[in-house]
């Protein structure tokens, strides 16, 4: 029976404002105009006949998926394998110091380098893992029902990684804007890509 996993990532949170790799850091909440985003979201999501929404356990994410539940009259499940990446060493730096020091640290991550593992990184193949164990608990707790999970930048990466295989230069340029919502169709055991960072076309124009 087909049915639809909707990807959500967290709506604008004081990091993104910040340009602060925040990782599992508390105190990064939504931002008013975050907020703003995951109402957006939320009734966008309304008409889809949402039965679930998960959400990762990260406060600007959590933050989103109450504000997406409340518009869809449900409860968010936390649910801890959507958590944000742990970005080990990288945790607190600024985004904009990240090349000059390291190079393009991002896309050796998502090919799996040992250097940046080695440096407390979770490994991408990792987030793939917790992704497809959050998909199935979600898929298998509403069959035929469609879901939705909210979650970061990078755990929406390995899903559209499982399904598109795309390269490391790929995922890196793939950038899923704040409260985006990203489509696959669930049937049976395989899910496939219906549609990335849908959200108002004037958004497009915007930082993420």
């Amino acid at each position: 029976q087909l049915a639809y996993v909707v990807f959500v990532r967290h709506g604008q949170g004081r990091n993104n404002v910040e340009r602060v790799l925040a990782g599992r850091t508390p105190g990064f909440g939504l931002t008013p105009k975050g907020r703003e985003q995951a109402g957006e979201a939320g009734r966008f999501l309304s008409r889809m006949g949402i039965a679930a929404v998960y959400s990762s356990p990260i406060e600007r994410a959590l933050q989103t998926a109450q504000i997406i539940s409340q518009e869809c009259s449900l409860e968010p499940a936390v649910l801890e394998d959507l958590t944000e990446l742990d970005m080990g060493e990288f945790t607190g730096m600024h985004y904009d110091d990240v090349f000059p020091k390291h190079g393009n640290v991002f896309t050796r991550f998502y090919a799996g380098d040992k250097e940046v593992s080695d440096m407390g990184v979770e490994p991408f193949e990792g987030v793939r893992g917790r992704v497809r164990r959050a998909v199935s608990r979600a898929v298998s707790e509403n069959p035929g029902r469609n879901v939705a999970l909210v979650t970061h930048m990078d755990p929406i990466k390995a899903m559209l990684s499982e399904v598109l295989s795309p390269s490391p230069q790929t995922l890196f340029e793939t950038i899923i804007a704040n409260a985006s919502i990203n489509v696959f169709r669930q049937d049976g055991q395989k899910c496939y890509l219906s549609a990335v960072n849908v959200m108002g076309p004037e958004r497009f124009d915007g930082a993420w």
